[in-house]
Order: structure tokens, then C-alpha cells, then sequence
């Protein structure tokens, strides 16, 4: 396996970034995980407008987009497979011990890992954290997870694969990597991005292609909603087949297997939409 680290190609036996980088030492940088198919990524352009936002928000040096097409390009065709996770990983580079930033600039990382295709439904939970919707990182992809690496392991120890957040005010935020979709009435809806969700590429495409409506949800709409989906780049849409204790049954069900299939269909039309 190769990776693309500050440059160019590495072996990922003999890549190194220092230990000293902001990245590791207070989690200052961003990244983007891209879908790949056979060697395509999916929705590039997107992703790569969100990586420049982020370093805006982050206050990094902004990065040369046309490098990390390059990377990118040059990452995937050295390692081949049928679906990959493609992680694009910015940092603030070498710097000292505290929250100040060094002057040597920042750290560019591309690497790929295999994947599979997601099952059509799973279980997910809520959890008692919230989301800060008026944080300095509201709406910024950064590697700052340590909240998310939390909640997973929740989900994980009740055999579910996602968990479910409320903002500060008590209304349906995101989940650990995903936006998420309820059906009322017959009607997709899920929460605007001033809830203090990410600003996901497959839940931006997903309300383009479907007529989903952005509305603001409390988070006890799970305990009645007639379907539930997650999206995510490696989870394109997914039913929801259980919310903590409450069994949600035939999931997928008729409204989120029709937006599966949309984009799945559309998503098959144009790799970077």
C-alpha cells in the first residue's frame, strides 16, 4: 500500500509525519472521506469545496486543491480495488506543545482502505451527549472525533452501528458520521444545518434528489416517525431498522427504499455531481 503524504507517493511502512504535528497533539486538522469505485471517487468536486471550508473555518493555510486532486488520482491508481474509503487528512502541521501553530506549514495525508457495500437497514441509539450547535467547529469536518469514538463504542456495545445526537436545545442533530432522515406522513424530513449538523455531501444530494424538507425536529420524533434513514458517504442512504428499543419493521421501508433507489440511480449517472 502507498499513501501521498506532503508531496508524494509513500510506503505506508516507511511514511512518517512527526509526532510534533498538530494533527496528533491537539487535534487541529480536517478531513474528507471520499467514496471510491473501482478506482473513481464519487462526488470529488464536493468534497473538495468542503475541505476548503473547513481549513477557512479552522483558520489553516488554504490548500491547493489541484494537489489533492493529484494525490487522489495518484492514490488510487497504485492501489486497486473494488470499493474503497478514500481519507483525505489536513493538519496544521509541525508545531509546539500547546494550541499555538508552528510556522512550517501544514501536513497533507491521502490514503485508501478497502470497503463494503453497507447492509440495506441497522440499528442505531440516541446517547445523552449533545451536539454544540453554536461552537467553534459547528459545521467543520475536523479530527477532532474523540466525542464521536465515544458514542460509537456506545452504539457498538448495543449491537448497533450509529448514535444519534440532540443539539443543546433538545432538537435532532446527527449522528457519529451521518445525517439522518425521518418520514412523516409520507414525507422525508430532516434537521437544517443551523442544528449543528454537518453539512453532509450524500444528505446535500439525497434533499436535491429527493425533495426531502429541512425542518427543525425535536428528538423524540424518533419514537414516532414512520421510517428512519441514515446517509453517509460509505452508507450512501440506509434504512433504520431499530432505534434503541423501538423496532421499526419491514426496513427499509417503502419511502426510504424509493430514495435508496434514487440515488443509486443518480449517483450512477454522474460520479461527481
Amino acid at each position: 500500500m502507498k499513501i501521498w503524504l506532503d508531496g508524494g507517493l509513500q510506503d505506508t511502512e516507511t511514511a512518517r509525519v512527526s509526532v510534533f504535528d498538530h494533527g496528533l497533539t491537539v487535534g487541529d486538522g480536517i478531513f474528507e472521506t471520499v467514496k471510491a469505485a473501482e478506482g473513481r471517487p464519487f462526488a470529488l468536486t464536493r468534497h473538495l469545496d468542503r475541505l476548503a471550508r473547513s481549513a477557512r473555518g479552522l483558520g489553516l493555510p488554504e490548500p491547493d486543491l489541484d494537489e489533492v486532486r493529484r494525490a487522489c488520482a495518484a492514490v488510487l491508481d497504485v492501489n486497486p480495488m473494488p470499493l474503497g474509503r478514500l481519507r483525505i487528512t489536513y493538519t496544521g502541521g509541525y508545531g509546539p506543545l500547546g494550541s499555538d501553530r508552528g510556522e512550517k506549514g501544514p501536513t497533507l495525508v491521502v490514503a485508501v482502505g478497502e470497503s463494503a457495500r453497507r447492509p440495506d437497514s441497522t440499528a442505531v441509539i440516541t446517547v445523552p451527549w449533545t451536539r454544540n450547535e453554536r461552537g467553534a467547529l459547528t459545521g467543520l469536518k475536523t479530527t477532532s472525533y474523540a466525542e464521536n469514538v465515544v458514542a460509537l463504542a456506545r452504539a457498538r456495545e448495543q449491537g448497533a452501528s450509529e448514535a444519534l445526537f440532540a443539539n443543546t436545545v433538545g432538537r435532532l442533530c446527527e449522528g457519529t458520521g451521518s445525517n439522518v432522515f425521518v418520514v412523516l406522513d409520507g414525507e422525508i424530513h430532516t434537521p437544517p444545518v443551523d442544528s449543528g449538523c454537518l453539512a453532509g455531501i450524500t444528505r446535500a444530494l439525497t434533499v436535491e434528489w429527493t425533495g426531502a424538507k429541512e425542518t427543525d425536529l425535536p428528538l423524540d420524533v424518533l419514537d414516532s416517525a414512520e421510517e428512519v434513514f441514515l446517509t453517509s458517504t460509505l452508507r450512501d442512504v440506509q434504512g433504520v431498522h431499530r432505534v434503541d428499543s423501538r423496532e421499526l419493521r419491514g426496513a427499509p421501508g417503502p419511502v426510504t427504499a424509493k430514495a435508496m433507489r434514487i440515488f443509486d440511480e443518480q449517483a450512477g449517472e454522474d460520479l461527481d455531481p
